[in-house]
C-alpha cells in the first residue's frame, strides 16, 4: 500500500499536472450570475497591454519559451511574468485586455500573483504558428460567453493603397474575442484583437485592412443594437488623424475602418473615438522597435500601434487617459516591448 501511494504522489499526479498545462484549456464561459468586484463602482479603469510572449507553458510550433521567442527558457519566462504582474498590480485595472498571451494558465498565474478579485477569460484563436492569443482579466464578469468570428474578407480591399500586387485572397482575424458587459446598467460590447504585424509591409498591410473589415462588421452589429463599444488591442498600425509622438502615418486604412469609415462611400457607418486624442502628442507611443540594432531605445524608435477606441457616450465620460511609460526599453529587459494604455471612465 505504501508503494502504491508513492507511485500515485510522485508518478501519476505529476503526469496529470503536466498534461493539464500542455492542454491549457480555454476559459471563455461566463458565470450564470455576473458579479462586479470593483471597490469603486462609479469608475471603470480599462487597460490595453501587449505583454510580449507571455508564455509559461511550452508551445512547440513557436518554440516558446525557447529559441523561437524572447524568453529562451522557463526561468526567463517566469521572471517576465513577474514583471508583467508588477505592472498590472500598479495599474489596478478593472478590465485588462492582454495581447500575446498563450492561454488560461498564464492568466491564472497573473490572477494568483495579483488579486483573486480578477477572473480570467480567453477563447483560443487560430494563430497556430505563434500560439499567441488575446485574453482578459476582469473584476466584472461578462454577461455572455466570449465568442469569436470566423468571418473572412477578401484582400486587397477596395481603394487599398498598401501596394500589394500578389494574388487576391481572404483572411480573418486570427486573434480576437467578443463579449458583452452590463456595467451600471449600460450595455457595453468589449472586442479585443491583435492584428497582423509589420505596419508598412505591403502584404501584411493589405491583410490587416481585410481583418479590420471583419471587426467593423462586428462593431456595426452592436451599434445597431444600441450598445456602447470598446474596441481595443494591438492593431499594428497608426492613426492618421491622431498621430503618435513621431508623427508616423499609416499606409493602410485600418484605423479609419475600425473607427467606422465606409471604404466605398467614404462616409461613416458609425463613429468610434481614439482615446489617444486625450493625450499630449509627445506621450503617444506604445511600442519600441530597435531600428538600428544598438539595443538602446531612442525617441525616434517608438510608435503607437496599441489603441483603445470607444463610442461617443463613453468617450465623453473618460476622465483620464495615459500610457504607462514607467520602464525603459533596451535589449534583455524582462519588461514587455510595449507599454500599457489606460483609460478611466466615470459611469
Amino acid at each position: 500500500m505504501f508503494y502504491q501511494i508513492l507511485f500515485l504522489v510522485f508518478i501519476v499526479l505529476p503526469f496529470f499536472h503536466n498534461l493539464s498545462y500542455a492542454a491549457d484549456t480555454q476559459c471563455y464561459i461566463a458565470p450564470v450570475n455576473s458579479n462586479d468586484r470593483r471597490n469603486n463602482k462609479t469608475t471603470l479603469r480599462i487597460v490595453q497591454y501587449n505583454t510580449e510572449w507571455l508564455f509559461i507553458d511550452y508551445y512547440a510550433s513557436s518554440d516558446c519559451p525557447g529559441n523561437g521567442c524572447t524568453w529562451k527558457n522557463s526561468s526567463q519566462a517566469e521572471i517576465h511574468l513577474s514583471y508583467v504582474s508588477k505592472i498590472v498590480s500598479e495599474l489596478r485595472p478593472d478590465i485588462i485586455n492582454i495581447c500575446e498571451i498563450e492561454g488560461c494558465d498564464e492568466l491564472n498565474m497573473l490572477k494568483t500573483s495579483i488579486s483573486y478579485e480578477y477572473l480570467p477569460y480567453l477563447i483560443k484563436g487560430t494563430d497556430t504558428s505563434t500560439g499567441q492569443n488575446v485574453g482578459v482579466l476582469t473584476k466584472i464578469d461578462p454577461v455572455i460567453n466570449l465568442y469569436r468570428s470566423d468571418a473572412r474578407e477578401t484582400y486587397p480591399i477596395y481603394g487599398s493603397k498598401c501596394g500589394y500586387s500578389g494574388t487576391p485572397s481572404t483572411t480573418g482575424v486570427s486573434k480576437h474575442y467578443v463579449t458583452e458587459y452590463n456595467i451600471n446598467k449600460i450595455n457595453i460590447a468589449l472586442i479585443g484583437a491583435h492584428l497582423l504585424a509589420f505596419p508598412t509591409d505591403s502584404a501584411r498591410c493589405s491583410q490587416r485592412e481585410a481583418q479590420a473589415l471583419v471587426l467593423q462588421s462586428i462593431v456595426l452589429g452592436y451599434i445597431k443594437k444600441n450598445f456602447e463599444v470598446i474596441l481595443l488591442g494591438d492593431f499594428n498600425d497608426y492613426d492618421n488623424e491622431i498621430t503618435d509622438s513621431n508623427k508616423d502615418l499609416p499606409t493602410s486604412q485600418v484605423l479609419d475602418i475600425l473607427k467606422g469609415k465606409n471604404i466605398k462611400t467614404n462616409s461613416n457607418l458609425y463613429k468610434l473615438n481614439n482615446i489617444a486624442s486625450k493625450m499630449p502628442t509627445q506621450d503617444r507611443y506604445t511600442e519600441w522597435y530597435d531600428k538600428n540594432n544598438d539595443c538602446k531605445s531612442s525617441s525616434n524608435e517608438f510608435s503607437m500601434i496599441d489603441h483603445i477606441l470607444v463610442t461617443d457616450n463613453l468617450f465623453n465620460k473618460v476622465s483620464n487617459a495615459f500610457i504607462y511609460h514607467i520602464y525603459d526599453e533596451f535589449c534583455n529587459t524582462y519588461n514587455s516591448d510595449h507599454y500599457p494604455v489606460i483609460i478611466d471612465i466615470d459611469l
